[in-house]
């Protein structure tokens, strides 16, 4: 049960925090893993630029991709493209930062999907899954950013509640050719961030600690094995308990 060993995966932002433990621990679990990424300190045979921004970039990368593994069992869309500006207060966000932000990280899962998902519905088969988020579920608890210079973007919020119900769209509309399509909507996860905002995180938080990302990757494993062949437009959500309070 729940073995991915020789399905060809592929991770978007597969060079990130999240992406690096999906692709080392699916490695480990028998998978051909291809991370696909903007750029690579040292790239691998399996490693392949894609832009998601980029409609170009896309599609040569995935024809390429099927050209070298002649499948894509699963795709996991995890890149998280942002402007420089991203973590500006609202007040402060310039409608033309709004629009690309929405652009690159919604547009850019959108063109994926509409390429793979028609792929995969050549070959009858697939599991596709977008990254969400908690905060495209609920609203932020801003006190836990108090006494630091972070926030919560407000894009953030928009792109990741559009893409839970476009999940919900892609579900419906590919169901009929044994395509699953489901996301994964973390908690936060502990990347060094200053110590009073994990302290007001775990204070919230049910299970009193930020997660991990072997937490999250566990969750997008089983979704792409076989025995959970009957799951699909979910929003599968690990957060601690966050959203359950």
């Amino acid at each position: 049960m729940f073995s991915i060993n020789d399905k060809v995966i592929v991770i978007t932002g597969g060079n990130g925090l999240l992406g690096k433990q999906m692709v080392s621990t699916f490695r480990e679990q028998g998978a051909t893993v291809v991370a696909a990424d903007i750029y690579f300190e040292e790239k691998s045979a399996d490693d392949f630029i894609i832009d998601i921004t980029d409609e170009n970039s896309v599609k040569e990368g995935i024809a390429a991709i099927v050209k070298k593994y002649n499948r894509i069992d699963g795709w996991v869309n995890n890149a998280y493209p942002r402007t420089k500006d991203w973590g500006n207060k609202f007040e402060d966000i310039s409608p033309e930062s709004w629009r690309k932000n929405v652009d690159m990280h919604l547009n850019g899962y959108f063109l994926c999907c509409q390429v793979v998902l028609e792929q995969m519905k050549n070959q009858k088969f697939g599991s596709l899954i977008n990254m969400s988020s908690i905060y495209g579920l609920v609203g932020p608890d801003f006190t836990v950013y108090e006494g630091t210079e972070m926030t919560m973007p407000a894009a953030y919020s928009a792109i990741k509640g559009g893409l839970n119900n476009f999940t919900r769209y892609l579900a419906s509309y590919y169901g009929a050719y044994q395509i699953r399509v489901n996301t994964v909507s973390p908690g936060g996860i502990f990347d060094n961030q200053p110590e009073s905002f994990v302290n007001n995180y775990n204070k919230k938080v049910p299970m009193k600690r930020m997660g991990s990302p072997k937490d999250i990757v566990s969750a997008v494993y089983f979704l792409l094995t076989d025995d959970s062949s009957y799951v699909t437009g979910h929003n599968l959500v690990v957060d601690g308990g966050w959203s359950a309070i």
